[in-house]
């Protein structure tokens, strides 16, 4: 543990941690605990880029709705330059593998419903956005500017990966629609199920602020990430768009549609881009290279 999370742990959950259960590190350092007298907890540290406070408000609104997810025990407390939290331990459930039409719709439904419990409420906009859904950047070049990335040697990344990007995020930017609060990580490793019943959905951090059909067209794309990222095939990612549609009630335009299809799309050559940088499996570009003129299509890009 590091230096500042015991004496943290006692000030604002009333016991200092015994026992560390397990430690994660991506986006956010996650450590989960058991404190003295028995409670399991979870500690979330992240770089304070002044997003976290408004995650964590939303993601109190959802537990406080009966959405399955885990709720915030404490609000954002900077220790530094961190910005921490502590929330309830949610153990339990499975990851849902496969990326099949039948999962997709399943997939659909639960972020159908997360993105209506969402529309209700009002936090201020978590901006920056997630980098892999920052197309809306004002940093030169296609992509955002991330320090560890752009230090590496950037002729590994195919010029079928930066020119797809760059035509997705064009047609992004040129659509126009209003912004709206939703999950952009929705991936199956970030999903625990019980059978057919969503147990929890992970992952609040990387709440952003982008149109809602720009949010579904990611999620219809990533739903299926167990592990590293991947790419739906098209009739997956078609078949969430259209149940998403019919649980919310109200069909996309076709400007709508093809912003679905640009952001799954630039979310995709975003992650290749990483991948490739970093040394990680292909399958997500291998995907991206194989579907990627099909979706331009239908993204009207």
């Amino acid at each position: 543990m590091p230096d500042w999370l015991r004496a943290w742990c006692l000030d604002h959950l009333g016991g200092e941690p015994t026992t560390v259960l397990f430690r994660s590190q991506q986006v956010s350092t996650v450590f989960g605990l058991r404190l003295a007298g028995g409670g399991d907890v979870v500690v979330k540290a992240r770089a304070d880029d002044g997003r976290a406070a408004s995650c964590v408000a939303a993601q109190a609104r959802l537990a406080e709705r009966g959405f399955p997810c885990a709720r915030p025990l404490t609000p954002v407390i900077s220790v530094g330059a961190l910005a921490v939290h502590a929330e309830e331990y949610r153990p339990g459930g499975e990851v849902l593998h496969g990326d099949s039409p039948d999962i997709a719709r399943r997939c659909a439904e639960v972020f159908a419903r997360l993105m209506a419990e969402l529309a209700g409420v009002s936090v201020a906009p978590p901006l920056p956005n997630p980098p892999w859904v920052r197309w809306d950047h004002t940093d030169s070049g296609v992509w955002p500017a991330i320090d560890f990335l752009d230090s590496r040697d950037q002729s590994v990344v195919s010029e079928h990966v930066v020119e797809t990007a760059e035509r997705a995020r064009k047609r992004l930017l040129a659509a126009g629609l209003p912004c709206v609060l939703g999950h952009a990580d929705f991936e199956a490793q970030n999903l625990r199920w019980q059978g057919l019943q969503m147990w929890t959905v992970h992952d609040w951090d990387s709440l952003a602020w982008q149109p809602e059909a720009a949010l579904v067209g990611a999620a219809s794309g990533s739903f299926a990430s167990a592990g590293p990222p991947t790419l739906a095939s098209i009739d997956s990612s078609e078949a969430f768009l259209v149940a998403y549609q019919d649980i919310r009630g109200r069909p996309f335009t076709a400007v709508e549609l093809e912003v679905a299809w640009a952001a799954g799309l630039w979310m995709a050559a975003y992650n290749a881009r990483e991948m490739a940088l970093c040394g990680g499996a292909r399958a997500g570009g291998d995907a991206l290279r194989t579907q990627a003129a099909e979706r331009l299509r239908r993204a009207n890009a």
